[in-house]
């Protein structure tokens, strides 16, 4: 097993991700609606760059660009949604292209996994795939979240889940995989 480098971009666009809610809770009061689309716009331009690393086709970057055009489109709708919808954006354009690698192989968890294990064996390649459902599933569900604290949630509220929350709950999916890996491979 080799170990892996921390593409410098993807670490960007994590930060960005982050930082996003606690922005737009911090800002909102000097920062106008749109500023916040510009922001989130420009999170998603390292999300782009970072996703050629595990690339086999254009459905990532078309997939990342369609969320921007939704947060610019929105802006025109309602200026105070799109301010808060790039957490919302981001899980369905993930939830997207996670289950496009389904019905496409290899898999988005196979790619990352190979980059450690470059021989990862047909069951390790099973495995993969159902931990590639499980991550579409728990990205529909945050994405519904989210959008549920946009539509009627209090400012407080989107803040909390998508600045907080969201967060715990993918610690606790990437922790229980982790655990569940570690005996599936006994």
């Amino acid at each position: 097993m080799r170990s892996i480098r921390i593409n410098p971009w993807s670490a960007l666009a994590g930060a960005g991700a982050v930082a996003y809610p606690f922005l737009v809770w911090f800002g909102r009061t000097a920062v106008p609606p749109a500023g916040f689309v510009l922001i989130g716009v420009a999170c998603i331009a390292p999300r782009m760059v970072a996703t050629r690393r595990l690339v086999r086709s254009s459905v990532e970057i078309t997939v990342f660009l369609l969320a921007a055009v939704l947060l610019v489109g929105l802006l025109a709708v309602s200026p105070a949604i799109a301010a808060r919808f790039y957490p919302v954006a981001i899980s369905l354009a993930l939830a997207t292209i996670f289950a496009a690698s389904l019905r496409f192989p290899p898999t988005v968890i196979e790619r990352i996994a190979r980059l450690t294990e470059p021989d990862l064996p047909p069951e390790g390649v099973v495995y993969t795939r159902k931990v590639t459902a499980v991550w579409v599933g728990f990205l529909v569900v945050n994405a519904a979240i989210s959008l549920w604290t946009v539509l009627w949630g209090s400012l407080e509220q989107w803040a909390l889940w998508n600045g907080l929350l969201s967060y715990l709950a993918m610690g606790t999916l990437f922790t229980a995989e982790y655990l569940v890996r570690r005996v599936v491979r006994r």
